[in-house]
Protein backbone atom coordinates (compact mmCIF):
# COMPACT_ATOMS: atom_id res chain seq x y z
CA UNK A 1 0.00 0.00 0.00
CA UNK A 2 1.19 3.10 -1.05
CA UNK A 3 1.68 6.17 1.86
CA UNK A 4 0.63 8.91 -0.31
CA UNK A 5 -1.94 7.63 -2.63
CA UNK A 6 -3.75 6.33 0.24
CA UNK A 7 -3.09 9.68 2.41
CA UNK A 8 -4.79 11.80 -0.60
CA UNK A 9 -7.46 9.85 -0.89
CA UNK A 10 -8.57 10.07 2.57
CA UNK A 11 -8.10 13.80 2.53
CA UNK A 12 -10.53 13.60 -0.90
CA UNK A 13 -12.67 11.25 1.67
CA UNK A 14 -12.46 8.52 -1.06
CA UNK A 15 -10.58 5.54 0.33
CA UNK A 16 -13.25 2.71 1.48
CA UNK A 17 -16.39 4.74 -0.16
CA UNK A 18 -18.88 2.45 -2.12
CA UNK A 19 -19.89 3.25 -5.80
CA UNK A 20 -23.03 3.67 -6.65
CA UNK A 21 -24.31 -0.19 -7.71
CA UNK A 22 -27.93 -0.49 -7.48
CA UNK A 23 -30.75 0.23 -9.86
CA UNK A 24 -32.66 3.54 -8.42
CA UNK A 25 -34.12 6.47 -9.76
CA UNK A 26 -32.50 9.27 -11.19
CA UNK A 27 -32.79 12.99 -10.38
CA UNK A 28 -30.78 15.94 -9.27
CA UNK A 29 -31.97 16.31 -5.52
CA UNK A 30 -29.30 16.21 -3.31
CA UNK A 31 -31.17 14.66 -0.22
CA UNK A 32 -34.40 11.76 -0.33
CA UNK A 33 -37.06 11.69 1.54
CA UNK A 34 -37.87 12.00 4.59
CA UNK A 35 -36.92 16.12 3.98
CA UNK A 36 -35.03 17.75 7.07
CA UNK A 37 -36.94 18.87 9.58
CA UNK A 38 -35.80 22.10 9.41
CA UNK A 39 -36.42 24.91 12.11
CA UNK A 40 -33.93 26.22 15.04
CA UNK A 41 -30.83 23.75 15.77
CA UNK A 42 -30.95 22.39 19.45
CA UNK A 43 -28.57 21.76 21.39
CA UNK A 44 -27.64 18.19 23.29
CA UNK A 45 -27.41 14.73 21.85
CA UNK A 46 -25.08 11.90 21.00
CA UNK A 47 -24.91 11.06 17.08
CA UNK A 48 -23.72 7.85 16.45
CA UNK A 49 -22.27 7.37 13.33
CA UNK A 50 -20.79 4.42 10.89
CA UNK A 51 -17.44 5.04 8.79
CA UNK A 52 -15.45 2.42 7.17
CA UNK A 53 -12.56 0.87 8.24
CA UNK A 54 -10.22 -2.02 8.77
CA UNK A 55 -8.42 -3.15 12.23
CA UNK A 56 -5.03 -3.83 10.09
CA UNK A 57 -5.34 -0.51 9.05
CA UNK A 58 -5.69 1.84 12.38
CA UNK A 59 -3.68 4.90 12.72
CA UNK A 60 -3.70 7.95 15.71
CA UNK A 61 -1.34 10.16 13.70
CA UNK A 62 -3.27 12.94 12.05
CA UNK A 63 0.11 13.13 9.60
CA UNK A 64 0.67 8.88 9.48
CA UNK A 65 -1.20 7.33 7.02
CA UNK A 66 -5.52 7.29 7.10
CA UNK A 67 -6.48 3.65 5.86
CA UNK A 68 -9.45 3.82 7.43
CA UNK A 69 -12.34 6.40 6.88
CA UNK A 70 -13.49 5.95 10.42
CA UNK A 71 -9.75 7.66 11.75
CA UNK A 72 -10.04 10.43 9.53
CA UNK A 73 -13.32 11.02 10.48
CA UNK A 74 -11.97 11.35 13.61
CA UNK A 75 -8.96 13.29 13.21
CA UNK A 76 -10.79 15.63 11.40
CA UNK A 77 -13.09 16.20 14.18
CA UNK A 78 -10.56 16.61 16.44
CA UNK A 79 -7.60 18.39 14.80
CA UNK A 80 -8.27 21.75 12.61
CA UNK A 81 -6.43 22.82 9.83
CA UNK A 82 -5.38 26.17 8.57
CA UNK A 83 -8.43 25.85 6.12
CA UNK A 84 -11.22 23.99 4.96
CA UNK A 85 -13.46 23.14 1.58
CA UNK A 86 -16.64 25.39 1.40
CA UNK A 87 -18.80 26.10 -1.60
CA UNK A 88 -18.61 30.14 -2.70
CA UNK A 89 -15.54 30.25 -2.44
CA UNK A 90 -13.77 26.60 -2.53
CA UNK A 91 -11.51 27.23 0.35
CA UNK A 92 -12.52 29.17 3.66
CA UNK A 93 -10.70 29.99 6.89
CA UNK A 94 -10.19 27.48 10.00
CA UNK A 95 -7.24 27.56 12.22
CA UNK A 96 -6.31 30.25 9.83
CA UNK A 97 -8.50 33.21 10.20
CA UNK A 98 -6.83 35.22 7.11
CA UNK A 99 -4.27 35.12 4.77
CA UNK A 100 -2.04 37.51 2.09
CA UNK A 101 0.69 36.78 -0.07
CA UNK A 102 3.11 38.51 -1.36
CA UNK A 103 3.21 40.99 -4.66
CA UNK A 104 5.08 37.80 -6.61
CA UNK A 105 2.80 35.41 -4.94
CA UNK A 106 6.00 33.49 -3.30
CA UNK A 107 5.23 34.46 0.16
CA UNK A 108 2.75 33.78 2.28
CA UNK A 109 1.54 34.67 5.74
CA UNK A 110 -1.62 33.14 7.37
CA UNK A 111 -2.91 34.76 10.56
CA UNK A 112 -4.29 32.12 13.52
CA UNK A 113 -7.80 32.76 14.72
CA UNK A 114 -7.85 34.81 17.62
CA UNK A 115 -9.36 32.54 20.78
CA UNK A 116 -7.72 29.32 19.13
CA UNK A 117 -6.42 26.76 22.10
CA UNK A 118 -5.45 23.59 22.22
CA UNK A 119 -7.82 21.15 24.34
CA UNK A 120 -5.63 21.55 27.52
CA UNK A 121 -6.73 25.39 27.60
CA UNK A 122 -3.51 26.23 26.37
CA UNK A 123 -3.13 28.81 23.31
CA UNK A 124 -2.82 27.93 19.72
CA UNK A 125 0.70 30.17 18.69
CA UNK A 126 2.50 30.00 15.15
CA UNK A 127 5.19 28.49 16.97
CA UNK A 128 2.87 25.13 17.09
CA UNK A 129 1.60 25.48 13.90
CA UNK A 130 5.22 25.89 12.81
CA UNK A 131 6.10 22.83 14.27
CA UNK A 132 3.12 20.77 12.85
CA UNK A 133 3.60 21.74 9.43
CA UNK A 134 7.54 21.20 9.26
CA UNK A 135 6.74 17.65 11.05
CA UNK A 136 3.94 16.93 8.02
CA UNK A 137 6.06 18.01 5.29
CA UNK A 138 9.32 15.31 6.70
CA UNK A 139 6.69 12.68 6.13
CA UNK A 140 7.58 10.45 3.54
CA UNK A 141 4.97 12.00 1.20
CA UNK A 142 5.43 15.64 2.70
CA UNK A 143 6.17 17.43 -0.75
CA UNK A 144 2.92 15.77 -2.56
CA UNK A 145 0.65 17.19 0.97
CA UNK A 146 2.80 20.52 1.11
CA UNK A 147 4.13 21.13 -2.32
CA UNK A 148 6.71 23.87 -3.78
CA UNK A 149 7.08 24.34 0.22
CA UNK A 150 10.16 23.14 2.12
CA UNK A 151 10.51 22.55 5.88
CA UNK A 152 13.52 25.59 6.24
CA UNK A 153 11.22 27.97 4.70
CA UNK A 154 7.90 27.24 7.23
CA UNK A 155 8.79 30.21 9.18
CA UNK A 156 6.87 31.90 12.26
CA UNK A 157 5.91 35.92 12.65
CA UNK A 158 5.27 36.77 16.36
CA UNK A 159 2.45 34.16 17.91
CA UNK A 160 -0.22 34.84 15.59
CA UNK A 161 1.65 34.10 11.55
CA UNK A 162 3.11 31.62 9.84
CA UNK A 163 4.77 32.41 6.84
CA UNK A 164 5.25 29.92 3.85
CA UNK A 165 7.45 30.69 1.18
CA UNK A 166 6.93 28.99 -1.87
CA UNK A 167 9.74 27.88 -4.54
CA UNK A 168 7.24 29.12 -7.17
CA UNK A 169 4.78 31.73 -7.43
CA UNK A 170 1.74 29.83 -5.83
CA UNK A 171 -2.01 31.79 -6.05
CA UNK A 172 -3.31 28.31 -4.72
CA UNK A 173 -1.55 27.93 -1.76
CA UNK A 174 -3.85 28.47 0.61
CA UNK A 175 -6.19 25.79 -0.76
CA UNK A 176 -3.54 23.19 -0.44
CA UNK A 177 -3.77 23.68 3.17
CA UNK A 178 -7.04 22.29 3.66
CA UNK A 179 -6.67 18.66 3.33
CA UNK A 180 -3.70 17.44 5.79
CA UNK A 181 -2.40 20.31 7.78
CA UNK A 182 -3.76 19.19 11.05
CA UNK A 183 -2.09 20.91 13.95
CA UNK A 184 -0.59 19.59 16.74
CA UNK A 185 1.26 21.24 20.34
CA UNK A 186 4.88 21.77 19.31
CA UNK A 187 6.49 18.62 20.98
CA UNK A 188 4.12 16.37 20.97
CA UNK A 189 5.72 12.73 21.45
CA UNK A 190 3.85 9.77 19.46
CA UNK A 191 2.76 8.65 22.89
CA UNK A 192 1.14 11.78 23.52
CA UNK A 193 -1.00 11.34 20.18
CA UNK A 194 -2.92 9.21 21.79
CA UNK A 195 -4.67 11.42 24.29
CA UNK A 196 -5.31 13.70 20.95
CA UNK A 197 -4.17 16.70 22.02
CA UNK A 198 -6.12 19.18 19.32
CA UNK A 199 -7.67 22.25 18.88
CA UNK A 200 -11.14 20.95 17.07
CA UNK A 201 -14.94 21.34 17.73
CA UNK A 202 -14.65 18.23 19.18
CA UNK A 203 -12.39 15.90 22.26
CA UNK A 204 -11.28 12.88 22.72
CA UNK A 205 -13.36 11.00 25.32
CA UNK A 206 -12.09 7.04 24.47
CA UNK A 207 -10.76 5.45 21.77
CA UNK A 208 -10.74 1.14 21.20
CA UNK A 209 -10.18 -0.37 18.28
CA UNK A 210 -11.40 2.32 15.56
CA UNK A 211 -14.05 3.22 17.56
CA UNK A 212 -14.20 6.64 19.58
CA UNK A 213 -16.09 8.66 21.88
CA UNK A 214 -16.11 12.32 21.35
CA UNK A 215 -17.31 15.59 23.53
CA UNK A 216 -17.96 18.94 22.05
CA UNK A 217 -15.05 21.67 22.88
CA UNK A 218 -17.27 24.20 24.83
CA UNK A 219 -14.21 26.63 24.38
CA UNK A 220 -14.12 25.89 20.39
CA UNK A 221 -12.76 29.36 18.76
CA UNK A 222 -15.04 27.82 15.53
CA UNK A 223 -18.58 28.76 16.62
CA UNK A 224 -21.14 27.44 18.56
CA UNK A 225 -21.20 23.10 18.34
CA UNK A 226 -24.67 22.15 18.97
CA UNK A 227 -24.15 18.06 19.69
CA UNK A 228 -22.81 16.95 23.33
CA UNK A 229 -20.85 14.14 21.74
CA UNK A 230 -20.00 11.89 18.57
CA UNK A 231 -19.72 8.18 18.45
CA UNK A 232 -17.81 7.00 15.85
CA UNK A 233 -18.18 3.34 14.95
CA UNK A 234 -16.27 1.50 12.40
CA UNK A 235 -17.48 -1.11 9.99
CA UNK A 236 -15.60 -3.01 7.57
CA UNK A 237 -18.19 -3.49 4.99
CA UNK A 238 -20.93 -1.00 3.60
CA UNK A 239 -23.94 -3.72 3.76
CA UNK A 240 -22.92 -4.27 7.75
CA UNK A 241 -23.03 -0.58 8.16
CA UNK A 242 -26.16 -0.02 6.30
CA UNK A 243 -27.74 -3.02 8.37
CA UNK A 244 -26.75 -1.20 11.85
CA UNK A 245 -28.83 1.96 10.45
CA UNK A 246 -31.99 0.32 9.21
CA UNK A 247 -31.46 -1.90 12.87
CA UNK A 248 -31.32 1.67 15.02
CA UNK A 249 -27.85 0.60 16.34
CA UNK A 250 -26.27 4.20 14.13
CA UNK A 251 -27.58 7.14 13.67
CA UNK A 252 -25.57 8.17 10.20
CA UNK A 253 -24.02 5.58 7.52
CA UNK A 254 -21.72 7.41 6.33
CA UNK A 255 -20.56 6.96 2.73
CA UNK A 256 -23.33 3.82 2.09
CA UNK A 257 -23.60 3.87 -1.86
CA UNK A 258 -26.65 3.48 -3.79
CA UNK A 259 -27.67 -0.64 -2.87
CA UNK A 260 -28.26 0.50 0.78
CA UNK A 261 -29.84 3.81 -0.73
CA UNK A 262 -32.41 1.81 -2.67
CA UNK A 263 -33.18 -0.45 0.81
CA UNK A 264 -33.56 2.12 2.17
CA UNK A 265 -36.18 3.88 0.32
CA UNK A 266 -39.61 2.41 1.19
CA UNK A 267 -38.28 3.38 4.79
CA UNK A 268 -39.91 6.57 5.66
CA UNK A 269 -37.82 7.25 8.98
CA UNK A 270 -34.41 7.15 6.88
CA UNK A 271 -33.09 10.41 4.92
CA UNK A 272 -30.63 9.72 2.17
CA UNK A 273 -28.22 12.38 1.70
CA UNK A 274 -27.03 12.70 -2.05
CA UNK A 275 -23.44 14.78 -2.70
CA UNK A 276 -23.62 14.67 -6.38
CA UNK A 277 -20.20 14.02 -8.41
CA UNK A 278 -18.52 12.86 -5.33
CA UNK A 279 -15.89 10.21 -6.62
CA UNK A 280 -13.75 9.72 -10.10
CA UNK A 281 -12.92 6.81 -11.22
CA UNK A 282 -10.80 7.39 -14.57
CA UNK A 283 -9.10 4.67 -16.52
CA UNK A 284 -5.32 5.41 -16.53
CA UNK A 285 -3.26 5.19 -19.89
CA UNK A 286 0.20 5.49 -19.31
CA UNK A 287 1.87 8.29 -21.39
CA UNK A 288 5.81 7.81 -20.72
CA UNK A 289 6.25 4.44 -22.68
CA UNK A 290 4.08 1.65 -23.71
CA UNK A 291 1.21 0.51 -25.81
CA UNK A 292 -1.20 4.28 -24.62
CA UNK A 293 2.37 6.57 -25.17
CA UNK A 294 1.22 7.85 -28.81
CA UNK A 295 -0.94 10.36 -28.06
CA UNK A 296 -4.11 8.96 -31.13
CA UNK A 297 -4.15 5.95 -29.36
CA UNK A 298 -4.85 7.79 -26.12
CA UNK A 299 -7.70 9.79 -27.61
CA UNK A 300 -9.33 6.52 -29.38
CA UNK A 301 -9.51 5.00 -26.08
CA UNK A 302 -11.31 8.32 -25.23
CA UNK A 303 -13.61 7.99 -28.01
CA UNK A 304 -14.32 4.29 -27.41
CA UNK A 305 -16.18 4.43 -24.01
CA UNK A 306 -19.66 4.89 -24.00
CA UNK A 307 -20.01 7.53 -21.11
CA UNK A 308 -23.86 7.33 -20.64
CA UNK A 309 -23.98 3.68 -20.43
CA UNK A 310 -21.28 3.91 -18.22
CA UNK A 311 -23.04 5.78 -15.72
CA UNK A 312 -26.04 4.54 -16.24
CA UNK A 313 -24.78 0.80 -16.07
CA UNK A 314 -21.60 1.01 -13.35
CA UNK A 315 -23.38 3.92 -11.63
CA UNK A 316 -27.06 3.21 -11.78
CA UNK A 317 -27.45 6.51 -12.89
CA UNK A 318 -26.22 7.81 -9.62
CA UNK A 319 -23.43 10.00 -11.42
CA UNK A 320 -23.15 11.84 -14.47
CA UNK A 321 -20.95 11.83 -17.58
CA UNK A 322 -17.42 13.50 -17.64
CA UNK A 323 -14.68 15.03 -19.63
CA UNK A 324 -11.64 13.90 -19.44
CA UNK A 325 -10.36 16.57 -17.78
CA UNK A 326 -9.81 16.10 -13.37
CA UNK A 327 -11.71 18.39 -11.08
CA UNK A 328 -15.48 18.46 -12.15
CA UNK A 329 -16.66 20.96 -9.39
CA UNK A 330 -14.23 22.94 -9.72
CA UNK A 331 -16.20 26.97 -10.30
CA UNK A 332 -13.59 27.49 -13.09
CA UNK A 333 -14.45 23.98 -14.77
CA UNK A 334 -13.77 23.99 -18.44
CA UNK A 335 -17.46 23.57 -19.45
CA UNK A 336 -16.79 25.12 -22.52
CA UNK A 337 -14.78 22.32 -23.53
CA UNK A 338 -17.00 20.07 -25.94
CA UNK A 339 -18.13 17.38 -24.38
CA UNK A 340 -16.29 13.92 -26.33
CA UNK A 341 -18.80 11.80 -27.41
CA UNK A 342 -18.64 8.00 -28.91
CA UNK A 343 -17.05 7.92 -32.40
CA UNK A 344 -15.80 4.51 -33.26
CA UNK A 345 -15.26 5.17 -37.02
CA UNK A 346 -12.67 7.78 -35.67
CA UNK A 347 -11.32 6.08 -33.30
CA UNK A 348 -10.42 2.94 -35.60
CA UNK A 349 -8.96 5.72 -38.31
CA UNK A 350 -6.86 6.69 -35.51
CA UNK A 351 -5.36 3.65 -34.14
CA UNK A 352 -4.73 2.81 -38.10
CA UNK A 353 -2.36 6.32 -38.14
CA UNK A 354 -0.84 5.09 -34.91
CA UNK A 355 0.12 2.01 -36.30
CA UNK A 356 -1.60 0.50 -32.91
CA UNK A 357 -1.15 -2.93 -33.07
CA UNK A 358 -4.94 -4.73 -32.86
CA UNK A 359 -3.74 -8.15 -32.84
CA UNK A 360 -2.95 -8.24 -29.49
CA UNK A 361 -4.53 -8.32 -25.79
CA UNK A 362 -3.70 -5.48 -23.26
CA UNK A 363 -4.36 -6.14 -19.61
CA UNK A 364 -6.32 -3.58 -18.21
CA UNK A 365 -5.73 -3.46 -13.93
CA UNK A 366 -8.10 -3.36 -11.73
CA UNK A 367 -9.16 -3.68 -7.90
CA UNK A 368 -12.17 -4.44 -5.92
CA UNK A 369 -11.24 -1.79 -3.66
CA UNK A 370 -14.59 0.43 -4.65
CA UNK A 371 -17.76 -1.34 -5.79
CA UNK A 372 -18.03 -0.74 -9.51
CA UNK A 373 -14.21 -0.23 -10.11
CA UNK A 374 -14.02 -3.77 -11.19
CA UNK A 375 -17.33 -3.44 -13.47
CA UNK A 376 -16.12 -0.23 -15.31
CA UNK A 377 -12.97 -1.89 -16.15
CA UNK A 378 -15.37 -4.70 -17.77
CA UNK A 379 -17.90 -2.58 -19.14
CA UNK A 380 -15.13 -0.60 -21.07
CA UNK A 381 -13.89 -3.76 -22.11
CA UNK A 382 -16.76 -5.02 -23.90
CA UNK A 383 -16.80 -1.42 -25.45
CA UNK A 384 -13.36 -1.31 -26.69
CA UNK A 385 -13.59 -4.51 -28.62
CA UNK A 386 -16.25 -2.65 -30.80
CA UNK A 387 -13.41 -0.99 -32.11
CA UNK A 388 -10.98 -3.53 -32.51
CA UNK A 389 -9.22 -3.61 -29.01
CA UNK A 390 -8.85 -6.86 -27.29
CA UNK A 391 -8.51 -5.84 -23.50
CA UNK A 392 -8.54 -8.49 -20.88
CA UNK A 393 -9.68 -7.54 -17.14
CA UNK A 394 -6.88 -8.38 -14.37
CA UNK A 395 -8.05 -8.22 -10.93
CA UNK A 396 -5.17 -7.48 -8.45
CA UNK A 397 -5.83 -7.53 -4.52
CA UNK A 398 -5.23 -4.13 -3.48
CA UNK A 399 -1.65 -4.17 -1.80
CA UNK A 400 -0.52 -5.86 -4.51
CA UNK A 401 -1.94 -3.06 -7.21
CA UNK A 402 -0.14 -0.14 -5.24
CA UNK A 403 3.04 -2.35 -5.18
CA UNK A 404 2.96 -3.44 -8.74
CA UNK A 405 0.44 -1.64 -11.24
CA UNK A 406 -0.24 2.25 -9.59
CA UNK A 407 2.28 5.12 -11.13
CA UNK A 408 3.56 2.19 -13.11
CA UNK A 409 0.61 0.31 -15.32
CA UNK A 410 0.25 0.37 -19.00
CA UNK A 411 -3.29 0.64 -18.53
CA UNK A 412 -5.58 0.67 -14.74
CA UNK A 413 -8.08 2.30 -12.70
CA UNK A 414 -8.03 4.36 -10.38
CA UNK A 415 -10.18 6.28 -8.04
CA UNK A 416 -10.38 9.94 -6.52
CA UNK A 417 -12.51 11.45 -3.92
CA UNK A 418 -11.66 15.31 -3.85
CA UNK A 419 -13.41 17.02 -6.30
CA UNK A 420 -13.35 20.70 -6.36
CA UNK A 421 -10.31 21.80 -7.76
CA UNK A 422 -8.90 21.53 -11.55
CA UNK A 423 -5.32 22.45 -10.17
CA UNK A 424 -5.21 20.05 -7.30
CA UNK A 425 -5.14 17.09 -9.33
CA UNK A 426 -2.63 19.19 -11.75
CA UNK A 427 -0.28 19.67 -8.91
CA UNK A 428 -0.98 15.94 -7.60
CA UNK A 429 -1.04 13.80 -10.26
CA UNK A 430 -0.13 16.01 -13.77
CA UNK A 431 2.65 18.35 -13.62
CA UNK A 432 6.31 16.66 -14.39
CA UNK A 433 7.24 16.49 -10.42
CA UNK A 434 3.75 15.40 -9.25
CA UNK A 435 4.30 12.48 -6.38
CA UNK A 436 1.32 10.95 -7.69
CA UNK A 437 1.91 11.09 -11.61
CA UNK A 438 -0.11 8.34 -11.93
CA UNK A 439 0.35 8.25 -16.34
CA UNK A 440 3.88 9.39 -15.87
CA UNK A 441 2.58 12.37 -17.95
CA UNK A 442 5.61 14.91 -18.66
CA UNK A 443 4.51 17.73 -20.96
CA UNK A 444 6.44 21.35 -21.07
CA UNK A 445 3.41 23.34 -22.73
CA UNK A 446 1.54 21.50 -19.61
CA UNK A 447 3.76 22.37 -16.93
CA UNK A 448 4.45 25.95 -18.43
CA UNK A 449 0.58 26.32 -18.07
CA UNK A 450 0.59 24.80 -14.69
CA UNK A 451 2.68 27.56 -13.53
CA UNK A 452 0.98 30.19 -15.53
CA UNK A 453 -2.18 29.29 -13.65
CA UNK A 454 -1.01 29.58 -10.08
CA UNK A 455 1.37 32.36 -10.36
CA UNK A 456 -1.69 34.83 -11.96
CA UNK A 457 -3.06 36.78 -8.88
CA UNK A 458 -6.14 38.29 -11.35
CA UNK A 459 -8.72 36.38 -11.04
CA UNK A 460 -10.13 36.90 -14.84
CA UNK A 461 -6.79 36.38 -16.45
CA UNK A 462 -6.17 33.25 -13.80
CA UNK A 463 -9.52 31.95 -14.98
CA UNK A 464 -8.40 32.67 -18.95
CA UNK A 465 -5.24 30.40 -17.98
CA UNK A 466 -7.08 27.72 -16.22
CA UNK A 467 -9.02 27.05 -19.58
CA UNK A 468 -5.96 26.43 -21.53
CA UNK A 469 -4.70 24.20 -18.94
CA UNK A 470 -7.81 22.27 -18.95
CA UNK A 471 -7.64 21.94 -23.00
CA UNK A 472 -4.52 20.63 -22.86
CA UNK A 473 -5.30 18.14 -20.39
CA UNK A 474 -8.41 17.07 -22.55
CA UNK A 475 -6.23 17.16 -25.24
CA UNK A 476 -3.27 14.64 -24.06
CA UNK A 477 -3.06 13.85 -20.54
CA UNK A 478 -3.38 9.88 -19.31
CA UNK A 479 -6.87 10.15 -17.90
CA UNK A 480 -9.49 8.85 -19.56
CA UNK A 481 -12.33 10.29 -16.69
CA UNK A 482 -15.64 8.63 -17.79
CA UNK A 483 -18.08 9.85 -15.67
CA UNK A 484 -18.52 11.12 -11.77
CA UNK A 485 -20.43 9.08 -8.95
CA UNK A 486 -22.36 10.68 -6.71
CA UNK A 487 -22.06 10.08 -2.77
CA UNK A 488 -24.60 8.70 -0.51
CA UNK A 489 -25.31 8.77 3.49
CA UNK A 490 -28.32 7.51 5.27
CA UNK A 491 -29.15 9.26 8.33
CA UNK A 492 -32.20 8.78 10.38
CA UNK A 493 -34.74 11.44 10.58
CA UNK A 494 -33.74 13.40 13.33
CA UNK A 495 -30.27 14.14 11.84
CA UNK A 496 -30.25 17.56 10.63
CA UNK A 497 -27.71 19.36 8.86
CA UNK A 498 -25.60 16.62 7.79
CA UNK A 499 -22.96 18.41 5.32
CA UNK A 500 -23.56 17.99 1.57
CA UNK A 501 -20.34 18.96 0.05
CA UNK A 502 -18.30 16.04 -1.64
CA UNK A 503 -15.05 14.85 -0.35
CA UNK A 504 -13.25 16.15 2.69
CA UNK A 505 -15.75 18.38 3.14
CA UNK A 506 -18.37 15.55 4.14
CA UNK A 507 -16.59 15.35 7.50
CA UNK A 508 -17.44 18.82 9.03
CA UNK A 509 -19.72 17.63 11.55
CA UNK A 510 -19.41 20.61 14.13
CA UNK A 511 -22.79 22.35 12.64
CA UNK A 512 -24.89 18.73 12.92
CA UNK A 513 -27.89 18.70 15.34
CA UNK A 514 -30.34 16.57 16.71
CA UNK A 515 -34.10 17.19 16.06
Amino acid sequence: MNITRRQVLWAGGAIGTTALLAACSGGDDTSGKPAAAGGKPKKGGTLRIGALGRAGAITRDPHGTQGNESDYLILALIYDTLTVPGTEPNTEPRLAASWEASTDLKTWRFKLAKGATFHDGTPVTAADVVWSLKRLRNTPSGAARLPGIKAENIKSEGDDTVVLVSDYANAELPLLTRLTTFVLKKDTSDKELEKAPGTGPFKLDWYRGGNARLVRNDAWYGGTVHLDAIEVKMFETPQAMSSALLAGQIDVASNVGAVAARTAESRKDIQVVRRPNDMSMPIVMRTKSGPFADERVREALRLVVDRDAMVKQVLSGYGTVANDIMGTGDPNYAKGIPQRTRDLAKAKKLLTEAKFDLSKTYDLVTTEDIPGLAESATLFASQAREAGIKIQVVKQESGAFYEKTWLKGDLYTTYWGTNDSVVFFASKTLVSEAGQNEAGFADKEFDASYRKVIGTADETARGTALRELQQIEYDKSGYLLWGMADGIDLAVAKVQNLPKLPGYGRVQLENVWLS
